[in-house]
C-alpha cells in the first residue's frame, strides 16, 4: 500500500514522463529527423524492393508503417499488460527500446538503416503511450485526473522545446562546440534526445505502481478475439461516441501540426528560421495555456472547455486559409498554442473516466489507436482535396469540418452516464 508521500512521488514522476518523451516528438518526429533524412537521401529517390521512391514519400511510409504497426497490436499489449500486472515493465521496454534506436540514429548514414532505426524508435514511443496513459486511472479521478493531465502535457511542452532548442544549439553553433559540420551535430542530438528520454523516464519506472492483476480476463491473440472485444465495446455507447468524436477532433488538430510547416514555406514563402521560431514559440507558450485551461475545466467543466478549445479550432481553420504575412503566421501560431495542450490534457483525462480502470492498458489502446489514425487519414484528405481543388487554402478551410462534427458528437456523449457504467 503506497503512502500519501509515495502517491505524489508517483504522481510527480509520471508528470515527468511526458517531460522526457516530448524530446522524441520534437527532435524525432517533427523538426530535425524529417530533415537529416531529406538531407541524406539520393536526389533520384530511394531504391526499396525494386522501386525508386522519392525521399519525402518514403518518410511517409515509413512513419505510416510504424503508427499502423502499433494500431494493431495495441490492444493485445494492453490486455497483456493488464491481465499479468505488466504496465510498468512493457512500458520500460518500450523506453529502453525507443532510447536505445534514437541514439542509434547517430550511427548510420545510409537511409534505410536510419528508416528501421526510426521505425523502432516511433514503435515504442507509440506503445509506451499506451501504458503510461493507462497509469492515469491508477493516480487520479474527476478533476483531479483533469489537474494531473494537464501538469503532465505541460511538462511535456516545456521539455520537447527545451530539448528541441537545445539540438538546434548543437547544430547552429557546431563550430562553436568543436563540431566539424551540422550532420555531426545533427548526429550527436540524437543522442542527446535519446538520453534525455532514457534519464528523464528513471522516476517513473521507480515510483509507478502496478494496479492488481486481471488474470481472469480473456487473451487477445486471434482474430476471433478481436472480434469478440468489439462485440464488449457495443457495451459501452458513451465511449464508443467520444472515441468517434476524438478521432475527427483529434484528427484535425494533427493535421493542423503536420501541415503547418509545409504550408508556410510552399504557400507563404516564409523562411526556416521564421516556422523554426513561431514552432519554439508553441512549445514553450503552451506550456501556461495548458495549465490555464485546466483551471478554466474546473469552473466551466471539462466537456465544455474541451468544446470551447475545439471552436476555436475551427476558427484558425478559417483564419488560416486567409492568413499571407508573416505576423498573421505567428498569430496563428499564439492561437493554436492557447488551445493545443488544453484540448488534448482533457480529452486524456475524460477517457480515463469512461473507461474500467482494471482494464485502463486494454481500453487505452484504443485511445492510441484512434491518435494514430488520426495521424494518418487528415493528412490523408489534406492531400486528396489539394489534389481534386489544386488549392492549400480551400483544403485548409475543409479541416473545419473536422471540429464541427467533432463538437457535435462530443456534444451527445453523457459522461455522468458513462462513469457509471464503468463504476466498481
Amino acid at each position: 500500500m503506497q503512502t500519501e508521500a509515495e502517491r505524489r512521488l508517483a504522481a510527480r514522476a509520471w508528470c515527468l514522463y511526458d517531460w522526457a518523451n516530448s524530446a522524441f516528438a520534437t527532435v524525432v518526429l517533427s523538426a530535425v529527423l524529417p530533415v537529416y533524412f531529406a538531407a541524406i537521401a539520393p536526389l533520384g529517390g530511394i531504391s526499396f524492393l525494386g522501386r525508386t521512391i522519392p525521399a519525402t514519400a518514403f518518410w511517409s511510409y515509413t512513419v505510416a508503417a510504424s503508427m499502423l504497426l502499433v494500431a494493431v497490436i495495441a490492444p493485445a499489449l494492453g490486455n497483456l499488460a493488464d491481465r499479468h500486472g505488466l504496465k510498468k515493465p512493457l512500458l520500460t521496454a518500450c523506453v529502453i527500446t525507443g532510447a536505445l534506436a534514437t541514439m542509434a540514429l547517430a550511427l548510420p548514414r545510409g537511409p534505410l538503416l536510419l528508416a528501421g532505426l526510426f521505425l523502432v524508435g516511433n514503435i515504442g514511443f507509440a506503445a509506451g503511450n499506451i501504458f503510461y496513459n493507462a497509469f492515469l486511472t491508477d493516480l487520479a479521478t474527476g478533476a483531479d485526473a483533469d489537474r494531473l493531465s494537464s501538469r503532465a502535457y505541460a511538462l511535456g511542452y516545456l521539455g520537447g522545446g527545451l530539448a528541441l532548442a537545445l539540438v538546434f544549439l548543437l547544430i547552429e553553433g557546431h563550430a562553436f562546440f568543436g563540431l566539424s559540420d551540422k550532420g555531426v551535430a545533427t548526429r550527436l542530438g540524437f543522442v542527446v534526445t535519446g538520453a534525455w528520454w532514457l534519464l528523464f523516464s528513471l522516476p517513473a519506472f521507480r515510483w509507478l505502481r502496478e494496479g492488481p492483476a486481471q488474470l481472469e480476463r480473456q487473451r487477445l491473440h486471434t482474430p476471433a478475439d478481436y472480434l469478440r472485444l468489439g462485440r464488449e465495446l457495443a457495451g459501452y455507447p458513451d465511449l464508443l461516441r467520444f472515441l468517434l468524436a476524438f478521432l475527427l477532433y483529434n484528427d484535425g488538430i494533427q493535421t493542423i501540426i503536420a501541415i503547418a510547416a509545409i504550408f508556410a514555406s510552399a504557400e507563404m514563402g516564409l523562411s526556416t528560421g521564421t516556422i523554426l521560431g513561431c514552432y519554439l514559440m508553441i512549445q514553450f507558450l503552451a506550456m501556461p495555456a495548458t495549465l490555464i485551461t485546466a483551471r478554466l475545466a474546473t469552473r466551466w467543466g471539462t466537456k465544455r472547455t474541451v468544446m470551447a478549445t475545439l471552436a476555436v479550432f475551427a476558427l484558425i481553420t478559417i483564419y488560416a486559409a486567409t492568413m499571407h504575412s508573416t505576423l498573421e503566421f505567428w498569430i496563428l501560431g499564439a492561437a493554436v498554442a492557447l488551445v493545443l495542450g488544453g484540448s488534448q490534457a482533457l480529452s486524456r483525462s475524460l477517457y480515463a473516466g469512461l473507461i474500467p480502470s482494471q482494464r485502463s492498458a486494454e481500453f487505452f489502446s484504443f485511445f492510441a489507436i484512434s491518435s494514430k489514425f488520426a495521424s494518418i487519414l487528415g493528412p490523408l484528405v489534406f492531400a486528396i482535396l489539394i489534389d481534386l481543388t489544386g488549392s492549400n487554402r480551400v483544403a485548409i478551410l475543409a479541416l473545419t469540418s473536422f471540429f464541427i462534427i467533432g463538437m457535435l458528437l462530443l456534444a451527445g456523449v453523457d459522461f455522468s452516464r458513462g462513469r457509471q457504467r464503468v463504476a466498481p
